[in-house]
């Protein structure tokens, strides 16, 4: 038995994720950066597959990542590793949504989660789980691949079309709930 064999699923993601933030630790998040993800690391690429490939079994297989419900079945979240410096200080989280049969009348039939913001900005990687769903991100729907929300923004996380992974890398692991939606009476 190989030592990949001997290692759970979830070690071998937090394994495979930290050449990757060491890769990025210096990076501000924004649409550059966003850009670059997605040429880099886009849905072909073996990075994308396998973190994708891995993250999914977590969530839908064995159960030891989103699992924590917000509202319900059809929306969880879980941090799987507080930062530290073999992170690079990120955190990894993930977070499961799933629009379908939602009832908030969002456009777009869009099922729309806790409003918060990112201090210091945040790598989201996206795993669309069925054909059509996606993450809305700062540059419009992704359908699978890379955000990379600035630092010091802030929204309602979305999902439409059915149900999405967002597998993110927080600097610090600083994300915020105390703020303000603009829409909040």
């Amino acid at each position: 038995m190989s030592n990949t064999e001997a290692t759970s699923h979830k070690e071998q993601l937090i394994a495979r994720c930290i050449p990757f933030l060491e890769e990025v630790k210096d990076m501000t998040t924004g649409s550059e950066v966003e850009q670059w993800l997605n040429t880099k690391y886009g849905r072909e690429s073996v990075l994308y597959r396998d973190l994708a490939r891995l993250i999914t079994i977590g969530v839908e297989e064995e159960g030891w990542a989103a699992n924590a419900e917000i509202a319900g079945r059809k929306y969880r979240r879980s941090r799987l590793v507080d930062p530290s410096e073999t992170t690079f200080g990120f955190s990894i989280t993930a977070v499961y949504m799933d629009s379908s049969g939602n009832d908030q009348h969002n456009p777009e039939d869009a099922f729309r989660g806790d409003y918060h913001s990112h201090p210091y900005g945040e790598f989201n990687m996206v795993v669309s789980l069925n054909e059509g769903a996606a993450l809305a991100g700062p540059n419009g729907w992704c359908y699978g691949g890379w955000t990379a929300p600035a630092p010091g923004s802030h929204h309602y996380p979305e999902a439409k079309g059915g149900a999405v992974i967002a597998l993110f890398f927080l600097p610090a692991g600083r994300i915020a709930y105390n703020v303000k939606a603009p829409d909040a009476h």
